[in-house]
């Protein structure tokens, strides 16, 4: 790995850096291009995200509802990945990082195009299931881009590294959510701007994202390339292969960290049922009084939907944001890798547990931003660590596969949650809310055996290079 040449001291922007996270003399400009880099990411992101909401709005297939599209679109895209994830991990096994990076890249940058150019009244009208498709792609395009990116900088940082400065390189995640969303919402105000040209906008984040990650192929973590570096230059991305389900199968950490991400992301997406679900009730009872009335009910009920969730977001980006800059790195200073892992599973513990004794509805929106808050800052940090010690091949072809199908199966279980709980076992809120309690007990008790496994592979990733791990069993490395 790259490592300094003389003791130096830190620079004015690593010293201005060292707020948020423990950064050393030549490592702020790799990290501050990073940090741009993930920022880029997720701008666009959130750039197309709206007219992937919006889009879908339009779109009519059957009787099914939009609730019932959204939700079953998670099984879609499970079914997506599984044929998309094995072409992925043979492009990793043959290119190089730098290459697969912008290969990906232009790929949904194409596709991106393409999109705009198939909108309603465009060229080829109003095509029936067209929304859904984008609803889809843009699923795969937001935990795929995210997964390769976080693979990059394990490789380029390594274990020691990156579990100092990844909680640096995660503050551009919550500042890219945050201002790709902002921008997106000015620009469709605009008068020369249709909100389907949001689409061509994200393409100007992307394409610099790429660039950055030339970029920073090209420094090395110190911007002095060291031949651990130069050696990368020349390498596949995954040099061995193998196939990403016989790497996630074949080692028990690896299964664990997959099944931990798919369990708390059916939590998180299960709270959020839980929540709408409350907030629709409890909603018409404050209308009850314009039942009588069903149009201006349905207004009235509209209107403070958007209200109520315009304010939840904004506070959850805020306080993701304020985590992410200025708690976690010292949640992971004073408590180390455990604390990472422990925090937002029992801060979900005490969410579920108060809604049960106390479901009120403005307390439950504390407790949501609290919960989704911390997992987008605090447990996002903890999941991306827990690749540092793990090798090449795991990165570029293991990751990206939990990342995204292990996600999208977690959101799926959720959907299927809502359809068993109500359609057989006629389940209310207070059942979902205690269902959801048993979850986060696996979680806990998943993040307990993460945190063990977590500290071998690091140890093994400390020794000397001459180490066979083909016979992993799950105890070492």
């Amino acid at each position: 790995m790259d490592t300094p040449h003389t003791v130096e001291s830190n620079s004015t922007l690593e010293r201005l850096l060292r707020v948020f996270a423990d950064v050393r003399p030549r490592e702020g400009t790799t990290s501050l291009i990073l940090v741009a880099n993930i920022f880029l990411i997720l701008a666009a992101f959130y750039l197309i995200k709206p007219v992937r909401d919006g889009w879908l709005t339009v779109t009519e297939i059957g009787d099914l509802t939009k609730l019932e599209i959204r939700a079953y679109s998670a099984f879609a895209q499970s079914l997506l990945l599984l044929g998309i994830l094995p072409l992925y991990a043979r492009l990793a096994a043959r290119v190089k990082r730098d290459t697969l990076i912008v290969r990906v890249g232009v790929i949904f940058g194409v596709l991106l195009v393409a999109f705009w150019l198939s909108q309603p009244h465009m060229l080829l009208g109003r095509v029936p299931m067209l929304g859904v498709f984008f609803y889809l792609f843009v699923g795969i395009f937001s935990v795929t881009l995210v997964a390769q990116f976080w693979a990059f900088t394990a490789d380029v940082y390594g274990a020691e590294r990156g579990a100092r400065l990844f909680p640096l390189v995660a503050v551009g995640a919550a500042l890219g959510a945050t201002v790709g969303s902002w921008i997106g919402q000015k620009l469709v105000v605009l008068p020369f701007i249709d909100p389907f040209d949001l689409i061509l906008v994200a393409l100007v984040p992307l394409a610099a994202s790429l660039a950055l990650a030339v970029v920073t192929d090209r420094r090395g973590a110190y911007g002095d390339p060291s031949e651990w570096t130069t050696q990368r230059w020349e390498e596949a991305a995954a040099p061995e292969g193998g196939g990403p389900f016989r790497l996630i199968f074949q080692h028990r950490y690896l299964t664990m960290t997959a099944l931990m991400i798919m369990l708390f992301t059916w939590v998180v997406t299960s709270g959020d049922n839980i929540l709408f679900s409350i907030v629709r009730s409890s909603l018409a009872e404050e209308f009850a009084h314009l039942a009588n009335n069903p149009e201006a009910f349905a207004v009235a009920l509209q209107d403070a939907t958007v209200a109520f969730y315009g304010d939840l977001y904004f506070w959850i980006n805020l306080v993701t944001l304020i985590l992410q800059a200025f708690v976690v790195s010292r949640i992971l200073s004073a408590g180390g890798m455990q604390a990472l892992l422990f925090t937002t599973p029992f801060i979900s513990l005490a969410a579920y547990a108060s809604m049960v004794f106390a479901p009120i509805l403005g307390l439950i929106k504390v407790l949501k931003v609290a919960e989704n808050s911390s997992t987008l800052s605090i447990h996002n940090t903890a999941r991306q660590m827990l690749w540092l010690p793990t090798t090449k091949e795991m990165l570029y072809q293991a990751k990206p596969t939990v990342d995204t199908l292990f996600v999208r199966l977690g959101d799926g279980l959720a959907a299927l949650t809502i359809l068993v709980g109500t359609r057989v076992f006629h389940l209310g809120n207070l059942g979902f809310i205690i269902f959801n309690i048993c979850l986060v007990l696996v979680w806990i008790a998943l993040s307990s055996y993460l945190h063990r496994e977590h500290d071998r592979w690091k140890a093994a990733a400390d020794e000397p290079p001459a180490r066979d791990f083909s016979h992993d069993n799950g105890s070492t490395r």
